[in-house]
């Protein structure tokens, strides 16, 4: 099963949940699917889809999902580190106005960089090709046994508080 999570922000993330919902109507993803789909305004016809979901029924999806796509918020992708998971980040971005600005590509490159544990993908048409290759790309990141959370934890700190200047 793969889940999809755009988070709560309330402007739409339409772009990354159109192309999951074609990806699955196209034949290239053929497992389950669930898309917590947030404010977003199109509402996907191949895929489970609801807009928000109950802390305890999240956590479990997480945990029973092969892969899991997030949006570029912080909090959406560690949860899917916490489980294990390499997660396949889809940062939102400006000028489709997913968000006010770009901050969630420039964080989703900075922890790719620095901790090399995401798959980002920054071009949604490249999106079929990763859930594809997924499993070759998780054997070059930093995840499983050679993974630290507390370590993981303790950088991320130091980057977030980098970037908001304390």
């Amino acid at each position: 099963m793969i889940f999809v999570t755009v988070g709560t922000h309330e402007q739409p993330f339409n772009r990354l949940v159109k192309k999951i919902d074609d990806l699955v109507a196209d034949g290239l993803i053929k497992e389950k699917v669930i898309i917590q789909t947030g404010f977003s305004t199109y509402r996907p016809v191949y895929c489970d889809s609801p807009k928000m979901m109950p802390f305890e029924e999240m956590q479990k999806t997480l945990e029973e999902a092969r892969i899991v796509i997030t949006h570029g918020g912080p909090s959406s992708f560690i949860e899917a580190l916490q489980f294990g998971k390499v997660p396949i980040v889809v940062p939102r971005q400006e000028k489709y106005h997913e968000h006010v600005n770009n901050h969630q590509v420039d964080f989703t490159e900075l922890i790719e960089k620095r901790m090399n544990n995401i798959i980002p993908v920054y071009d949604v048409d490249q999106l079929g090709d990763v859930i594809n290759n997924y499993d070759k790309i998780v054997k070059t990141k930093n995840s499983g046994e050679s993974s630290n959370n507390k370590q993981f934890n303790e950088k991320l700190e130091c980057i977030v508080s980098e970037l908001v200047g304390k």
